[in-house]
C-alpha cells in the first residue's frame, strides 16, 4: 500500500455563511492528495500528460461524518492499496485535529488524449512494482 499525507487550510471562500465547507470542496481536495501521491511517486501528472496520458475520474464518492469549517487545517491521507492496471482507485481520508471527518475515494483510468484506455506507462508500474512486492 502506498500513503501520501497532504495538508490543507480551509480558506474563506471554501465556505457558506455558517463558515461550514461547501461539499464539492472535497473533491478539489482530494485531486491535492492525488497530485501529491503521485508527485511522491516521483511520477509527476504533468510528464503523464506529456507523454499523452490522461487520468480521467471514472468514479467518486465522499462520506462526510463531521463538519468542516473556515481555517480549519485538514490533514489529507491518499491510499493507493493496490497495483493499478488500466483502472485503479485512490482512497481517501480526511482527519481534522486527528478526527476523521470525511472518507471517499476516486477510480481513473489510463487513456489516451482521445479518451480511448491504455496500459500504464511502463515507468510508472516499473516504480510500483517495486513498492507492491
Amino acid at each position: 500500500m502506498i500513503v501520501s499525507n497532504s495538508i490543507i487550510r480551509v480558506r474563506y471562500a471554501e465556505t457558506d455563511m455558517m463558515g461550514i465547507a461547501y461539499y464539492g470542496n472535497y473533491f478539489t481536495w482530494f485531486e491535492v492528495a492525488r497530485i501529491h501521491l503521485l508527485d511522491s511517486l516521483g511520477i509527476p501528472y504533468r510528464k503523464l500528460e506529456e507523454q499523452g496520458y490522461r487520468l480521467p475520474v471514472l468514479e467518486t464518492k465522499a462520506v462526510y461524518k463531521q463538519s468542516v469549517h473556515f481555517d480549519d487545517n485538514i490533514e489529507i491521507k491518499a491510499f493507493l492499496k493496490e497495483m493499478p492496471t488500466v483502472r485503479f482507485t485512490i482512497n481517501y481520508e480526511l482527519y481534522v485535529e486527528s478526527h476523521l471527518v470525511s472518507t471517499g475515494y476516486t477510480c481513473h483510468a489510463f487513456t489516451n488524449i482521445t479518451g480511448q484506455p491504455i496500459k500504464p506507462p511502463e515507468i510508472f508500474m516499473i516504480k510500483l512494482k517495486n513498492i507492491f512486492k
